[in-house]
């Protein structure tokens, strides 16, 4: 019976549940047919002669067909599984004849699996034959890229571009008349248009927010930040942030603006309208790296500038912000103009070459300022040195940025003037790229970390109600911060890396090809060396270090001063982390010449041997090193004693450590000898310091005053610790001397001699005071320390 109401159980189902498979499995079967028509009609349409444009488009749509592919797979995914669980149920087909009903189940199942089935291989089919073409489409734009870039024309030293220039000058000028008609016309009846008071209206909107709305902001957020904000860091931060925001939205809102009155008026052709969006973009974009300069530089408010430049520096660059702007608008009316316009091969060449020396210009400006502002701080600094001209110091970062930047400005002007105008426009624009990219990261590595590590701090706001509420420790919440901050940062880091990417465009992708098929290399075994290779090692040898360089400096100056560490472990965990980058930083750039771990491990092996017997020595001092950062028996800012040698441990690294003594020099320890030999710690522990002091007086001195005395200049000394409290003892009745022994307890070995210095001058003054005459005990004075936890005297 139990078997008969499942099986009817299911049979009631079974009708509806089909019904929806069939209705989904329709569905995806026709967005599949749709899917398929559409990718054949992109196929059709595809040329690779097109323009970039069209190849962008067709580029997209064959993506949103491998997307709706992959969609209709992912759902009917559990749709098949969902039938085989059926079919399972139903178990396999019996050899005797089974009932009619549960039959025609049967066979109504495996039909709905073989539809499935069917529609997602070829779901699947279908979104592989769109990434196909996807990848075909992409890799034309890059060949038609490259040639685009890698195109020469006549040099502008040679007669043959200007001449070329001057035949077609009387077209073009046509052109640009017939342009300027049309865009006279359309105005014209706009003005005459019930609605020319729209154009109006736009003006008046892009000027007040252009002027008094962004000044008014500006003032605003200056104002707040100054008398209202709460004190911290992150008040610089948020003002610059602020101004950035203001004058960028500012600018492409008044340009917004502007275009949209015309537009609405109906003062924009359709050719004119082209222009004017290309001109919004543009000026939006300018308006940016305006704002971006000027809150990065901050003329008038110096205390709050971000970058590390003097006054005089800042108001000499300002002006290139604005520079650089202007270019981006002459870059759009000349390169976007023609093109709209529909200019001659040779205008349009002029147009790029002027643009590109107008990069050029403006780039080469800010360098040539960047150098006369250290040549004048060097000089300055010359000059205040009285005679000493020493070299100054200088960023080697900055220098080699300075050397880049150069060198490109350089190439630029070889490649105009060798006819290779594309190319030096896109260089100059990359570079312009790149530098907007590096300030506004500048700006928001500042912005994250002041931010986020003042919102999350113990002392915050936040901090508190999360100590309260919570039961959060403080010390937890500023590592949470430093850790956030660090995730957001490497976070904006990868952006800006994929940013920088994206300005440089997967087009260039065939020009690296063919300089790679050119310098193919050499192999040897089975590695193969290139000059690509051995220059993609380095950089990423260099990359790879100055992460882990950078890694380490955040480590000790932000997280570990944030936990509860003490300097020696402090060092212990930054000192592992160095060499473990090293160690992976050099892996990766072999991995990167092709040289594969298995490779790298049968080198090691061979090695071994060599190792084991020339490099005993310093094997076992890096072992040690290890053993000594891990136990830490010895930490920085122990007290240590070696032999007859006393003094500060400074710096542990896996081969010596470094011990400061009392004359100032340095005692470089290898570390086998402080793991095999006996070595006294005297603050491993964190024990306190004890000092003892031995003095007699005649016999027929008042006893009981010389212990009052001395228990008062205890107590008035504060280096004297009240707990473990003093200890004062006649330690002798002999040759008409009564002999103290005293012992009194600092905070640390460090403090006993100069305390003890203290209380014996003390007890020469307010003994003579007391008329009490001090005499030499018969044996001698010395400093001693005892073991933590003991009070009774130590003998000795």
């Amino acid at each position: 019976m139990r078997l008969l109401f499942v099986l009817l159980m299911m049979l009631s189902f079974a009708g509806p549940l089909a019904a929806q498979v069939t209705v989904r499995t329709d569905a995806a079967e026709a967005s599949l047919v749709a899917a398929t028509t559409e990718l054949k009609e992109i196929d059709a349409a595809f040329d690779a002669s097109a323009s970039a444009e069209v190849q962008a488009t067709l580029r997209d749509r064959a993506s949103a067909v491998k997307a709706r592919a992959d969609e209709a797979v992912t759902q009917l995914t559990p749709e098949l599984a969902l039938v085989d669980a059926r079919i399972a149920e139903l178990g396999p087909k019996p050899s005797t004849a089974e009932a009619a009903d549960i039959a025609a189940q049967r066979r109504s199942l495996a039909a709905s699996h073989a539809a499935i089935d069917g529609a997602i291989k070829r779901g699947r089919l279908l979104s592989v034959e769109a990434a196909q073409l996807t990848d075909e489409i992409a890799g034309a734009r890059a060949e038609q890229f490259g040639e685009r870039v890698s195109a020469r024309v006549a040099s502008p030293l040679s007669p043959a571009l200007w001449a070329s220039i001057w035949r077609d000058l009387p077209r073009d000028m046509r052109r640009v008349m017939r342009f300027v008609d049309e865009t006279g016309a359309t105005f014209g009846r706009a003005m005459r248009g019930r609605n020319a008071w729209m154009m109006l209206v736009g003006l008046v909107l892009a000027v007040a927010i252009a002027f008094p709305v962004r000044l008014w902001l500006r003032r605003a957020g200056r104002r707040y930040a100054i008398t209202s904000a709460p004190g911290s860091r992150a008040r610089r931060t948020g003002l610059a942030l602020w101004f950035l925001l203001v004058g960028t939205l500012a600018n492409a809102l008044a340009a917004a603006a502007l275009v949209l009155g015309l537009r609405w008026a109906g003062a924009l052709g359709p050719r004119t309208d082209q222009l004017a969006t290309a001109l919004q973009v543009g000026g939006s974009v300018a308006g940016f790296i305006i704002a971006l300069c000027g809150c990065l530089l901050l003329r008038r408010q110096p205390s709050w500038r971000l970058l590390p430049i003097g006054d005089d520096a800042a108001q000499a660059l300002r002006p290139w912000g604005w520079g650089a702007g202007l270019i981006i608008v002459l870059d759009t009316i000349l390169n976007g103009g023609s093109r709209i316009i529909g200019l001659s091969t040779s205008a349009r060449v002029a147009g790029e070459g002027v643009t590109a020396l107008a990069y050029a210009a403006v780039i080469g400006g800010v360098l040539v300022t960047i150098a006369r502002l250290r040549a004048a701080r060097d000089a300055e600094r010359v000059a205040n040195s009285k005679g000493d001209v020493a070299e100054p110091p200088r960023r080697a970062a900055l220098t080699l940025v300075l050397l880049a930047a150069w060198s490109v400005v350089a190439v630029a002007l070889v490649a105009i003037l060798a006819g290779y105008v594309p190319f030096a426009l896109f260089l100059m624009r990359q570079t312009l790229w790149i530098s907007v990219v590096s300030g506004a990261v500048t700006l928001l590595l500042a912005g994250i970390d002041d931010i986020v590590t003042t919102l999350l701090s113990s002392g915050s706001r936040l901090g508190r109600a999360a100590q309260a509420g919570v039961g959060v420790r403080g010390q937890t919440i500023d590592q949470i911060g430093v850790l956030l901050s660090a995730l957001l940062r490497l976070a904006l880091i990868v952006l800006a890396i994929a940013a920088v990417a994206v300005g440089f465009q997967s087009d260039l992708l065939s020009m690296v090809d063919q300089v790679r098929d050119a310098a193919a290399g050499i192999t040897v075994g089975q590695v193969t060396i290139a000059p690509g290779a051995i220059l993609r090692s380095l950089v990423v040898l260099l990359l790879a270090l100055t992460a882990m360089r950078a890694l380490g400096r955040w480590l000790e100056t932000k997280y570990l001063p944030a936990t509860a560490l003490d300097a020696g472990a402090r060092n212990s965990v930054a000192t592992v982390v160095r060499y473990a980058g090293i160690l992976l930083a050099v892996l990766w750039s072999l991995a990167s010449l092709g040289i594969g771990m298995e490779r790298i491990a049968l080198v090691l092996s061979a090695l071994s041997v060599g190792i084991g017997f020339g490099l005993q020595a310093i094997t076992q001092n890096f072992v040690s090193g290890l053993i000594l950062l891990a136990e830490r028996p010895v930490k920085i800012g122990d007290l240590v004693r070696i032999g007859d040698q006393e003094g500060d441990v400074r710096k542990i690294s896996v081969r010596a450590t470094e011990i400061q003594i009392a004359d100032r020099s340095t005692l470089i320890v290898p570390n086998s000898e402080l793991i095999t030999k006996t070595i006294r710690n005297m603050t491993l522990a964190d024990p306190i310091g004890r000092m003892q002091i031995d003095f007699a007086v005649p016999v027929g001195t008042d006893a009981k005053a010389v212990r009052d005395i001395l228990s008062a200049i205890y107590e008035d000394n504060p280096a004297v610790l009240d707990e473990p409290a003093p200890l004062i003892f006649i330690d002798s009745l002999a040759g008409g001397q009564v002999t103290f022994k005293s012992f009194a307890y600092v905070s640390g070995p460090r403090a006993a001699y100069p305390a003890r210095s203290a209380v014996l001058f003390e007890m020469i003054d307010r003994f003579a005071q007391a008329a009490i005459h001090l005499e030499t005990p018969a044996q001698e004075v010395r400093l001693t320390r005892a073991p933590a936890g003991k009070d009774e005297p130590a003998g000795g």
